[in-house]
Parts: structure tokens; sequence; C-alpha cells
């Protein structure tokens, strides 16, 4: 059974930081290709960042510069550094697996989020 499972998520004042992690079972996690995929309130799925098994990172340009992603393979764990954080950063969090690098936006399996809270 595939299970991703997010924390590190809370409430931080902006300018401040953060950092997510997402711990992995059930697949081969050093092939995969894990994404940070976030849910602001009323609104649809925004993508984040990409890494693929090979160390390969893609970023969604308004995230570029303040959030970094990282894994490591030892622990089947994918990590969301977040700087800078802004009220609009407020959303719920989610790890997923892509179906590739070439495919981000195609999910395979998510987790059930983790929320980040920065306030006005």
């Amino acid at each position: 059974e595939v299970q991703l499972v997010e924390s590190g998520g809370g409430l931080v004042q902006p300018g401040g930081s953060l950092k997510l992690s997402c711990v992995a079972t059930g697949f081969t996690f050093s092939s995969a290709t894990l994404t940070w995929v976030r849910r602001a309130p009323g609104k649809g799925p925004e993508w984040i960042a990409s890494i693929s098994g090979d160390g390969i990172y893609v970023y969604g340009d308004s995230m570029k510069g303040r959030f970094t992603i990282s894994r490591d393979n030892a622990k089947n764990t994918v990590y969301l550094q977040m700087n800078s954080l802004k009220p609009d950063d407020t959303a719920v969090y989610y790890c997923a697996v892509s179906k590739s690098i070439a495919a981000v936006d195609d999910y395979d399996y998510w987790g059930q989020g983790t929320q980040v809270a920065v306030p006005a």
C-alpha cells in the first residue's frame, strides 16, 4: 500500500520559514518523481515543484527562488524548504508521486496534506 505522510506545517509569520517533510512507503522511492502541490482556500491545486529520482528538479515560476525541493532516498523522504513566506502561501500542502519529470502534474498518488497558515 502506498502511503505519503506530510508533516511540518503550521502557523508562521510573514517573512518566516518552514520546512515540510513527506515520508513515503509502498513503492520504489529512489526512482520516483516526487512533487509538492498546494491548494489554497477556494482555489484549485497549484503545482509547486518536482524532483526526479536522479535529482532533476523543476519549479513553478511563482515559487522559484523562495522554495527549495530536495530528497533523501535513504530516508524515503522528500522535503520542501519554504522561505520568505507570504499570506498568499496559506494553503494545504500535499506531496504526490508524479508519473515522470516530463508529466509532473499527472499524479499517481497523493498524501493527506499539511496545513500552512501565514496571517496577513
